[in-house]
């Protein structure tokens, strides 16, 4: 647990580095620190005693406590360079270890130490990982956004990390209100492909499961329903399911078990997955529903992980470039901290945006539908 002082300087340190309190500001004075975590004067003293010996605040005698001024130029003769700091939302699951061997592969090659950070697709282990950086000053920043479907609470963090002239780019997803640079798939694209391959095998009754905490999952899904209305399909409002981070485990299959047990000309035909990892998750109801793939159902995934071929039904998925994209982030973060710093950013967004196509790979998971 936490002591009272602990989350006083914590509190404090955090307002910093969000950008709140800015160099030379005045923070809160102690009266105002007492009654926001109601505390004692002591405590208070002692939280900002530390913060004054650590650099982050300075006195004035007379005129109260102020923000020190901690850019990087500063101190950078006290602080080893050539690291960069890597952000997913997941480090040895699914298709990370890939991306991230890529980007790790060549930064070595560089001479830069890389360190790994996973926020478990959690807003506030982002903020804690951010935090860090910003206090130990990183080079560059690669950053696998967390919850990129909704709104973020750690954009503060973001735009402190451009104040302070530390490039970053976003891999996978990106948060649309920054407009940084990123290295994404075709999200939309991909969907599309995935629904246009079922559709063209005479499927009509295709249900999609889709994450919409982020936003490869919306768009995805977006595809998915084009790929209908080109082909003048109309589609059943119960076959678009969506589920959270937190759903993930739990509400696709017992989605599609319930429709599994409706009569025959009911069930559904095929599946469109939001990834592998997803689509061996349904393979294990379809095989407890007694049924079969692909002879009862079509079933198509996305990313091409190791999953799917790890199973006896391999699996139809759109490719994802995995290392090769893992290196690109690499080498434009190291052209970013090359550039001179104050107009890296500048520079960049010219050509903010690096996309990969999607590709089908077709595999023994789909067929067409029996008349």
């Amino acid at each position: 647990m936490q002591t009272k002082y602990s989350i006083v300087k914590q509190a404090i340190k955090s307002k910093i580095l969000d950008g709140t309190f800015q160099p030379h500001e005045k923070i809160s004075s102690e009266s105002e620190l007492m009654k926001q975590f109601g505390v004692s004067r002591h405590t208070v003293r002692l939280a900002i005693g530390d913060l004054v010996n650590q650099g982050w605040l300075y006195r004035e005698q007379g005129a109260g406590t102020f923000c020190a001024d901690r850019s990087k130029e500063d101190i950078a003769a006290t602080i080893p360079q050539k690291n960069i700091a890597i952000i997913t939302t997941y480090i040895s699951d699914y298709i990370f270890p890939s991306i991230i061997r890529g980007a790790e592969s060549h930064l070595s090659e560089q001479g830069y130490q890389v360190s790994l950070f996973s926020t478990n697709n959690d807003h506030d282990n982002e903020r804690k990982f951010l935090e860090k950086i910003l206090t130990q000053h990183f080079d560059g920043v690669i950053i696998e956004p967390t919850r990129s479907a909704i709104t973020n609470p750690n954009i503060n963090y973001y735009l402190n990390l451009e104040r302070q002239n530390i490039p970053y780019l976003m891999i996978n997803a990106f948060y649309d209100e920054l407009e940084p640079f990123r290295i994404v798939m075709d999200d939309e694209k991909g969907g599309f492909v995935q629904a246009e391959h079922l559709l063209e095998l005479g499927h009509r009754n295709i249900v999609g499961f889709f994450k919409n905490d982020d936003i490869q999952g919306s768009k995805r899904m977006k595809g998915y329903l084009k790929a209908h209305r080109k082909h003048q399909i109309d589609i059943m409002p119960n076959n678009i399911v969506t589920y959270n981070t937190e759903e993930k485990n739990s509400k696709p299959a017992e989605t599609l078990r319930k429709m599994l047990e409706q009569p025959k000309e009911k069930r559904p035909t095929a599946i469109v997955c939001y990834n592998d990892e997803l689509a061996i998750k349904l393979l294990d109801v379809i095989r407890e529903a007694q049924l079969k793939v692909p002879e009862d159902l079509s079933i198509v995934g996305f990313d091409d992980s190791f999953m799917a071929e790890v199973t006896e039904v391999k699996l139809t998925t759109v490719a994802h470039p995995q290392s090769e994209m893992g290196e690109l982030a690499a080498k434009v973060i190291l052209d970013m901290v090359k550039q001179e710093r104050p107009t890296s950013k500048e520079k960049h967004m010219e050509k903010d945006l690096i996309r990969f196509d999607p590709e089908l790979i077709i595999r023994s998971s789909t067929t067409a539908i029996k008349n």
